[in-house]
């Protein structure tokens, strides 16, 4: 139903946030390190109009179901469960932070394709934060947009997210990625322009999720906080790369080991990934993003057989480099390829997975493109 149908006037205006997938920097923001997450094409979009009478009205296209109805002063942390948590989530942060939201009629649709790790989550939380900041001129930036939608994930929805996902989803600006220092949240944006390169970025959905990674996110956090105190310093991020060896040898834990040296070199392939952008050597890219996936495999322990199979399929068809992306054990990988390849790097996954007897993956281009803009 549309806006109109559904609340009996035209919305006040139409906005729309993107979800993102990470090119590199995996589990690197709450060690207080770097990530560089691109924009998708594909959005979130809210139609919303203000109500002056404490009444919030939620209704999702996507989802079955009618309009979910809460007043906004008995909105409580943790106490529903649905889609509806995320947007509601939001009008009780930007409540807690002070400003005078007095209600909302709000129209959900969204492209962004769920349970692949591409953040339609934070899509959604972010264009109900811009909305609402246009509509009441609350004047937020786009970082305080992200800071609003990360609030309302953790302490509304109660999902311990780091602050990249709505980062991106507010911040990206089309043909760039973005450069995030997660310890002071200062942005870059780093050109990306892949089709001045003849190149593509490919995501390959392995439309899988296994119930190792519950609980596997908490773990490694424990871990590398546990190696941080060990090795003496406020977060990972305080080891520079040329003396990860000698910090290593410090470590008797195997698995606080391999996180460590996972994340001390992921930051560093970040800022590899950003020399060789800035020198324009954009090809170079795609043996950073395998040799991350053998970190987020061997050393991490978060990928699994079927990303493994995206990986090894992709680069055996010829692709520039491949990379799971995302929490792990199931999710996305991301694929960089010649745009001439992109055909037959697809073909060599799809069959690989077909003679694997999995289910066949899906697959699109990432256009790294805009964060959150109002539309009308």
């Amino acid at each position: 139903m549309s806006f109109e149908e559904l609340y009996g006037s035209a919305p006040e205006g139409t906005w729309a946030a993107p979800g993102r997938v990470n090119l590199i920097g995996e589990y690197t923001d709450f060690n207080e390190g770097f990530v560089m997450p691109l924009a998708l094409p594909h959005t979130a979009v809210a139609q919303v109009s203000r109500r002056d009478d404490g009444v919030l009205r939620l209704y999702s296209s996507d989802i079955e179901g009618g309009i979910v109805q809460l007043r906004i002063d008995e909105l409580e942390p943790l106490a529903n469960a649905s889609w509806a948590a995320y947007p509601a989530g939001v009008v009780w942060a930007l409540r807690e932070a002070g400003h005078p939201i007095a209600g909302a009629d709000i129209h959900l649709s969204s492209t962004v394709p769920t349970g692949a790790g591409l953040s339609s989550s934070a899509a959604l939380e972010v264009v109900t934060a811009h909305a609402l900041s246009d509509l009441y001129e609350l004047g937020l930036s786009c970082q305080d947009l992200a800071v609003v939608a990360q609030r309302a994930e953790n302490a509304f929805v109660g999902v311990p997210c780091g602050i990249m996902d709505q980062t991106a989803s507010a911040c990206c600006t089309e043909g760039h990625a973005l450069y995030l220092d997660c310890r002071d949240l200062s942005t870059r944006q780093v050109p990306f322009d892949l089709a001045a390169h003849g190149l593509q970025l490919l995501v390959v959905d392995s439309r899988v999720k296994h119930a190792l990674g519950d609980g596997a996110y908490a773990e490694r956090r424990a871990g590398c906080e546990e190696g941080a105190r060990i090795l003496g310093v406020p977060a990972l991020r305080d080891i520079p790369y040329e003396q990860l060896p000698q910090a290593l040898s410090q470590l008797t834990d195997p698995k606080v080991r391999g996180y460590v040296r996972h994340v001390v070199s992921d930051n560093h392939r970040v800022e590899r990934t950003i020399a060789l952008l800035d020198a324009g050597d954009v090809r170079a890219v795609g043996p950073v993003l395998t040799e991350g996936h053998a970190s987020l495999r061997d050393d991490l322990l978060i990928s699994c057989e079927e990303l493994d199979l995206v990986v090894a399929s992709a680069n055996a068809g010829g692709a520039l480099g491949a990379r799971m992306t995302g929490g792990g054990f199931g999710g996305s990988a991301v694929v960089l390829v010649d745009a001439s390849h992109a055909a037959a790097v697809t073909k060599s996954v799809t069959e690989a997975f077909a003679a694997a007897g999995y289910t066949e993956p899906r697959v699109f281009e990432a256009t790294p493109s805009a964060g959150t803009r109002r539309l009308s």
